[in-house]
């Protein structure tokens, strides 16, 4: 399982940037469930941004609602996050995760991608 994610770079305070993340290497008898999108600053603990599930709940954390949000398409295997009205502490390594799962029994992990700079400047 590979997860490629995309859409990162570098924008004013106050852009907008659209990060997306595809899922290859899902076989026959195994699915995707809860998808979500972390990031990681320098020196600073990674952190749980948005997550949403295969029925399309979401989740976000306080600092980015209302600015954020984060959308799934299961035909295509990919998780998006929109960010709007960004701002310099949205500033990091944006990373997607999902966790796959085998439909017949109990069996699932967590994979990660290897993440996408978000750079906002003043």
């Amino acid at each position: 399982v590979q997860l490629q994610a995309s859409g990162g770079g570098l924008v004013q305070a106050g852009g907008s940037l659209r990060v997306s993340c595809s899922v290859s290497g899902i076989i026959f008898g195994f699915s995707i469930n809860d998808m979500a999108w972390y990031r990681q600053a320098p020196g600073k603990q990674r952190e749980l941004v948005a997550s949403i599930t295969k029925g399309g709940t979401t989740t976000l954390i306080d600092s980015v609602k209302g600015r954020f949000t984060i959308s799934r398409d299961n035909t295509k295997k990919s998780v998006f996050l929109q960010m709007n009205n960004l701002k310099p502490d949205d500033t990091a390594v944006y990373l997607c995760n999902a966790e796959v799962v085998n439909i017949a029994t109990t069996w699932r992990q967590k994979y990660w991608g290897e993440g996408t700079q978000v750079t906002v400047s003043q």
